[in-house]
């Protein structure tokens, strides 16, 4: 059923009064009266109207308005959302645009055409409805980013030397508008610390946009990193916002960056230069100021001599690189990084937390984690819904990750941390492989899930698999 909108009119002239209550009630309007400016804010608390229609002249005087600009001003203060469309008599304009001034939304000279005036209301009425509807959704779109992103300081476990020292220099670069990139293997939480930084810098209040670059097609590139105007294309049925007006004045996180088209490079690189774009079918150049932080977990110099980046762009993005370690490389966050994770997910589940024992963690601490704290996320997740108990004991973690116990039987992982050099690092390959093979047979070949349960990509999954293959010919 069609919503009744209500409408406010006040007039001192009553047959004025009963003409519009007719017209608007033909045409689907609930009405309330008011002669005098006292009723009109009566009727105001009383009915809540969608909108008013009234008059500028009452009791005191029938030209100069000042009673009805009083009654305006009062109106603005107790529904500053309500639209308030004026009535003037012939030859007082200069009151009508003193009234719009003062905050009217419109104004009807006297005599009304009908027509003009019943397209008046419906047309404000839509325009209040579009404004309430607009503020709602940047209401919801604001909670939406707060869930989405949470990245209050202590998200990030910081217990391990490596990652105090990373979070000493970002936070000492964040406050810029310098561009940076984040490097590191996947799953290691790059995109968090984006986040970090974001939260950190001068554009903290603005909107934080996130584009993982590996997942754009390159026919849509332009569409959606720059946006389209309706038409420009077949499927253009109508305008459309790019990523980087989305984050205007904001931090765009390019994820993946490696991974960006080649001949889409240029175009990229032309933005971050200019600061100016063009919407797919607009003749109109925009500026567009936005903070780029990007991330990888390619060697980009690497992918530069293959003829897979530009070198260009690579220097436009990393005014600073940061190296994120893997997991294996900061030992001391298992532990408390372990515990905030399983807290989160007893929270999600709505199960008791577990008690890590120090057999578990040992094991956690033991085992190289090629999936980083993504890995160890699914690992703790697992744990937490088959667990019987509220302990994370040694035979529990053996039971969510295969191969654990090989490994931890393993000469090389008799001790934590591991020291990086060329021996160790053979010895990881080789545990690596192994343990990539194990997790192939226990999901009876299936890559995706064996994948899956890494936290890497089923791509990922093959390349770090054909590396051992490659050292074996």
């Amino acid at each position: 059923m069609e919503r009744q909108y209500r409408v406010l009119v006040a007039d001192d002239d009553e047959s004025i009064l009963s003409t519009l209550r007719l017209l608007l009630k033909v045409n689907q309007y609930e009405v309330s009266v008011a002669a005098r400016p006292l009723e009109v804010i009566q009727q105001i608390e009383k009915t809540d109207p969608d909108i008013a229609l009234i008059d500028l002249n009452y009791e005191l005087d029938t030209t100069s308005g000042r009673e009805g600009l009083a009654l305006l001003e009062n109106i603005r203060q107790l529904a500053p959302d309500m639209p308030v469309v004026v009535m003037t008599g012939w030859g007082t304009i200069d009151l009508a645009v003193a009234a719009m001034k003062a905050g009217a939304a419109d104004f009807i000279q006297k005599p009304w055409d009908n027509t003009r005036l019943l397209h008046t209301l419906q047309t404000q009425i839509q325009l209040a409805e579009g404004r309430q509807k607009q503020n709602r959704l940047q209401q919801q779109n604001s909670l939406l980013l707060q869930e989405l992103n949470p990245c209050e300081d202590n998200r990030i476990v910081a217990e391990s030397h490596g990652m105090k020292q990373l979070l000493e220099m970002i936070t000492q670069v964040a406050s810029s508008d310098a561009s940076i990139l984040l490097t590191g293997e996947n799953g290691t939480g790059k995109s968090m610390l984006a986040n970090f930084i974001h939260q950190h810098s001068e554009r903290r209040e603005e909107s934080f946009v996130s584009v993982n670059m590996g997942c754009i097609t390159d026919t849509l590139f332009e569409s959606e990193m720059f946006g389209h105007v309706k038409g420009a294309f077949t499927d253009a049925r109508q305008n459309r916002i790019g990523r980087f007006e989305l984050a205007d004045r904001g931090t765009l996180f390019l994820d993946e960056i490696a991974n960006t088209p080649i001949n889409q490079q240029a175009k990229l690189l032309r933005v971050l230069e200019e600061k100016q774009m063009e919407k797919v079918g607009a003749s109109k150049t925009q500026s567009v100021d936005v903070r780029i932080i990007a991330a990888t977990n390619a060697d980009l110099n690497e992918v530069i001599e293959q003829g897979g980046f530009r070198r260009d762009l690579y220097y436009r993005l990393n005014t600073f690189e940061f190296r994120v370690p893997a997991l294996r490389e900061r030992v001391e966050d298992i532990g408390p990084l372990s515990k905030r994770l399983l807290d989160d997910l007893a929270l999600k589940y709505r199960k008791n937390a577990l008690t890590i024992e120090a057999e578990g963690l040992d094991l956690l601490q033991r085992y190289t984690w090629p999936g980083n704290v993504r890995e160890l996320s699914h690992v703790l997740e697992r744990a937490l819904l088959l667990s019987r108990s509220d302990r994370l004991d040694g035979a529990l973690v053996k039971q969510v990750l295969p191969g654990i116990a090989e490994f931890a039987d393993h000469p090389a992982a008799s001790s934590a941390p591991l020291s990086v050099n060329h021996n160790v690092h053979q010895t990881l390959e080789d545990l690596e492989q192994n343990i990539l093979q194990q997790r192939l047979t226990h999901f009876d070949g299936n890559a995706s899930q064996a994948a899956d349960s890494l936290g890497l990509s089923r791509s990922a999954f093959y390349r770090r698999l054909g590396k051992g293959q490659h050292k074996d010919d």
